[in-house]
């Protein structure tokens, strides 16, 4: 049977043009193969995948299947040929949208997946932490390709304001850091630039992780659990701290980035003593923050 009606190709009733339509939370396997990757855990990643395009004033739908079928042949083509990076398969899609959208100007992909990365506990014991990646493509006509590789961890802080009041209310031991109360810090970074340049996943994993008061970790035995503890205290960090700490060794990490690449830090500390969190954030350009580093 020939079905002679596409309902999307109508005329909208209404005449506003829609900034984005697409389909949310498709999951496929996309096998990644970087040359050179000492991180050898995370060939096969299970991706969660945003996917969307706008959509013209004058056309009533979007046509979203073809969105997971674009998807879907992406994801079936790293099997024998894997991509080089997370980030290029969002590029990769991007780019196929717009094939099939022709109507549509613009696209973007947005893609997380569970990371795992080597580790050792403060006394030495390895261990694989999980983290999560993200990775994101905008497709413009006019303007060509964005693309954004970024990357969440979660770290612990101790708060400065707290140790100090300790301090100044008992008479404490200097052998070992003051006690303060511990936050649990949720810290995300993104960088967007264009397609030419490359960002390491683990780099952005490990310049968030120095600048928590201590790493977390999945296991750990009484002496690294006591590490941690004495550690997160000798570098007591606010909320603002931990963004601060990101955007420096953002700026001293990657000199070759060009200035209007974009950069996106988040903090939160789950707080252990307020009903209430603390956060912090900055959006910048790489340009902009050089000036502010000199």
């Amino acid at each position: 049977m020939s079905l002679k009606c596409d309902v999307q190709y109508g005329r909208s009733e209404t005449g506003f043009k829609l900034t984005r339509v697409g389909v949310t939370d498709v999951k496929k396997p996309i096998l990644v193969e970087r040359d050179g990757a000492k991180n050898k855990l995370n060939r096969s990643l299970n991706c969660n995948i945003d996917i969307f395009v706008d959509l013209p004033a004058e056309q009533k739908g979007s046509h979203m299947s073809r969105n997971v079928a674009v998807v879907t042949d992406v994801a079936l083509a790293s099997i024998d040929h894997p991509v080089s990076s997370l980030e290029a398969a969002a590029v990769d899609i991007g780019k196929k949208l717009l094939v099939e959208h022709e109507y549509a100007k613009f696209a973007e992909v947005s893609i997380t997946t569970d990371y795992f990365k080597p580790s050792k506990t403060p006394n030495g014991r390895d261990t694989y932490e999980v983290y999560t990646l993200i990775a994101k493509a905008m497709a413009d006509r006019e303007k060509g390709i964005r693309k954004a590789i970024g990357a969440e961890a979660i770290g612990m802080t101790a708060c400065p304001c707290a140790q100090q009041t300790v301090t100044e209310l008992t008479e404490c031991s200097t052998e070992y850091p003051v006690m303060s109360h511990n936050q649990r810090n949720i810290c995300s970074v993104m960088i967007v630039t264009d397609e030419g340049y490359e960002v390491e996943a683990d780099v952005l994993i490990e310049l968030i992780e120095a600048s928590f008061s201590s790493p977390t970790y999945e296991l750990l035995k009484r002496e690294d659990e006591g590490r941690v503890v004495i550690n997160s205290h000798k570098n007591p960090k606010f909320v603002e701290d931990v963004v601060r700490g990101v955007l420096k060794r953002v700026v001293d990490t990657f000199p070759e980035l060009p200035d209007d690449t974009e950069v996106m830090v988040w903090s939160e500390s789950e707080e252990s003593i307020h009903k209430h969190n603390a956060a912090a954030q900055r959006e910048a350009t790489m340009g902009e923050l050089r000036e502010e580093a000199n």
